[in-house]
C-alpha cells in the first residue's frame, strides 16, 4: 500500500481532514537579519538623507558654484560700471539709481533693487525648482526612495536645503553689495530716494537687516511654485522656467490699474514695499501685507507638493 499523502495546506493556513495548521510568523525579530517587517538591522528612517549629506551634494553641484559666482560678482560690476560712467548725477534728481554713489548703504540698497525682481527670482527658482527635478532626470529619485528614504522625509530635506541655499544666495548679493559700495564710495550717512533727506547710517543699519529679511520672505512664493513643480515633472528647467514665468505674468498683471485693489493679492505686488523701511518715519503696513500674502500662498503651494508626491508613482 502506497503511504498516504499529506494535504496541501488552503489560503487560511489550515490543512483539510484534520490536518496540522501551518505556522503563523511572529512579530520579533528574524534570525536572518532584519525584524519581522523586513527592515535591515539598524534601520531608523529618521536617519535617512542626512541634511549634512544634502548640504554637501548641492554645494558640489557646479550651478551653485555658478549661481553664488554671479551674486558675489554682480556688485563688483556695479562698481566698475558706476566708475567708468559720467562723473556726478543729474541736479536735484532723487532716484535710487542716481544716489547709488552716495555711500555703502545707497549702492546696497541700489543693488538690491535691481537685482530682486530677476536675478534673485532665477537663484530661488534654480535651488528649489531643480532639487527634486533633477533627481529624477538622472533616474536617481527611484533609488532614493527605494533606500528606503520615506517620501516625506525625502521631501522636507530637500525643501530645507533648497530654502537654505536661496536664504544664502537673497542674503549674500546685499552684503556684498554694501562691503563694494562702502570700499568704493565710503560708509556714509543714506540719502533716502524721493525726498532728500539724510539719515544716520548707524540709524538704518538695522533698518537694512529688516529688508534683507522681507526680501527673503517675498522670495517664498517663488520658491514654493518651484518646488511644487519640481515634484511633478523630471525637467529641471521646466520648473524653474515655470517658476519664473509666474513672476513675469505676475508682473504683468501688477501694472493693469483696472484690476484695482485685486493687484494686492499678486505674488509680487509688494515686492518693493521694503524702501519704505528707509524712509525717516519707516512705515511697515506694505511689508505686513506683502509677509500675509507670501507666507499664505507659500504654506499652500508646499501642502500640495507634499500631497501631489505622496501619491506620485515614481518611474524615474
Amino acid at each position: 500500500m502506497s503511504p498516504a499523502k499529506r494535504p496541501a495546506p488552503d489560503l487560511t493556513g489550515q490543512v483539510p481532514d484534520g490536518g496540522r495548521p501551518a505556522p503563523v510568523a511572529q512579530d520579533g525579530p528574524d534570525t536572518r537579519g532584519g525584524d519581522a517587517r523586513g527592515q535591515a538591522p539598524g534601520y531608523a528612517p529618521g536617519r535617512t538623507l542626512p541634511l549634512r549629506v544634502e548640504f554637501v551634494r548641492q554645494l558640489r553641484r557646479r550651478r551653485t558654484m555658478a549661481m553664488f559666482g554671479v551674486l558675489l560678482a554682480l556688485p563688483w560690476v556695479l562698481v566698475v560700471a558706476f566708475q567708468f560712467g559720467p562723473a556726478g548725477r543729474g541736479q536735484g534728481s532723487l532716484r535710487l539709481s542716481d544716489l547709488a554713489t552716495a555711500g555703502g548703504l545707497n549702492f546696497a540698497a541700489f543693488a538690491l533693487s535691481v537685482s530682486a525682481n530677476f536675478l534673485l527670482v532665477v537663484a530661488v527658482a534654480l535651488f528649489c525648482g531643480d532639487t527634486v527635478a533633477s533627481e529624477a532626470s538622472w533616474s536617481s529619485l527611484r533609488y532614493l526612495l527605494a533606500a528606503p528614504v520615506p517620501r516625506d522625509r525625502l521631501l522636507r530635506q530637500k525643501l530645507v536645503v533648497a530654502l537654505a541655499y536661496s536664504a544664502a544666495a537673497v542674503t549674500v548679493l546685499p552684503l556684498m553689495a554694501l562691503l563694494a559700495g562702502t570700499l568704493a564710495f565710503g560708509w556714509n550717512d543714506i540719502t533716502v530716494p524721493g525726498t532728500g533727506e539724510v539719515i544716520p547710517a548707524a540709524d538704518v543699519l538695522p533698518k537694512f537687516a529688516v529688508v534683507i529679511g522681507y526680501a527673503l520672505v517675498s522670495q517664498l512664493v517663488v520658491a514654493s511654485v518651484a518646488f511644487l513643480l519640481s515634484v511633478g515633472t523630471d525637467s529641471p528647467l521646466g520648473a524653474v522656467g515655470g517658476a519664473v514665468g509666474l513672476v513675469i505674468v505676475s508682473s504683468i498683471l501688477q501694472a493693469v490699474e483696472a484690476l484695482g485693489s485685486l493687484r494686492e493679492f499678486l505674488p509680487t505686488f509688494w515686492n518693493a514695499a521694503w524702501l519704505d523701511a528707509l524712509a525717516p518715519e519707516p512705515d511697515y503696513s506694505g511689508m505686513v501685507k506683502g509677509v500675509a500674502v507670501s507666507v499664505t500662498y507659500s504654506v499652500v503651494l508646499v501642502a500640495l507638493a507634499f500631497r501631489r508626491f505622496r501619491r506620485r508613482d515614481v518611474v524615474s
